[in-house]
């Protein structure tokens, strides 16, 4: 199946880690070129080698979220690259874990500017230029938490699910432009992000991780962890022509997880 982004421009943020990383490999599989964002240099760069090793055309691109004064300059510099942003994807790593009480204002102004407003801003300098094309993808990788609160994630189940009312109504407005804005929420997928949640429950609980990661999979389906790339290759889809009638939607991509309907 062709998915129709060969020629285009994809910008990932967050792509040096594992569901990023693999986003950005799945969009240059398919012939879009990649702007490779991570505040992780060299996890940027070993991704983007990855992508051109592999016949793909990417660029890594060193980005601290929380820094929002640089959202204009890393846009411009990638148009000079690679082109005009014609898929962003959004994925902004995760807070500690804790308790939604207690929490210092400073804590939740730090991860509601990296992981809420960096991902608004960076939005409403790419979305002129989708416009002006007549095509485009805002595409944002949010969590299990934001349809059923994750116990002990307290910072990521608030500030994730305003981006759920957000990327709802930005669907509203930029459809009639052939804009489409979807939510892409994980379950638990085999990543380094997982494997430390694994160990923070087994640490609070006085368990071993074998059993809390053993449980967690009893809790799924599919009976396994998700594997990186089948994420990456569903934000892919999302991404291409063919889905062209999928938008304001908050798709799961989670082995039958989430309980909730």
């Amino acid at each position: 199946m062709d998915l129709g982004l060969k020629g285009k421009t994809a910008l990932v943020l967050g792509a040096g880690g594992g569901l990023g990383g693999a986003i950005a490999r799945s969009l240059g599989a398919e012939g879009a070129a990649i702007a490779v964002a991570d505040i992780d240099r060299a996890a940027a760069e070993n991704v983007s080698n990855a992508i051109n090793q592999g016949g793909g055309r990417s660029m890594p691109l060193t980005w601290d979220l929380g820094d929002l004064s640089v959202v204009d300059d890393n846009v411009a510099a990638i148009e000079e690259m690679l082109g005009s942003v014609d898929v962003l994807v959004s994925v902004t790593g995760g807070p500690p874990p804790g308790a939604i009480v207690g929490q210092s204002l400073e804590t939740w102004r730090k991860f509601f500017d990296s992981m809420v407003l960096s991902v608004m801003a960076i939005t409403d300098r790419v979305v002129p230029g989708m416009k002006e094309r007549g095509w485009g993808r805002v595409i944002t990788s949010t969590s299990s938490g934001v349809v059923a609160p994750i116990p002990n994630l307290g910072l990521s189940n608030a500030l994730r699910s305003s981006l759920v009312g957000w990327s709802k109504t930005l669907a509203g407005e930029l459809g009639p432009h052939g804009i489409t804005a979807n939510i892409v929420m994980p379950g638990r997928i085999a990543t380094k992000r997982i494997a430390f949640l694994d160990e923070k429950k087994a640490a609070r609980e006085g368990r071993n991780v074998d059993d809390v990661s053993r449980e967690s999979i009893a809790s799924i389906p599919l009976g396994r962890y998700g594997d990186p790339c089948e994420y990456g290759d569903t934000v892919a889809f999302l991404a291409s022509t063919r889905a062209s009638y999928i938008t304001g939607s908050c798709i799961r991509v989670d082995g039958g997880y989430i309980a909730n309907i």
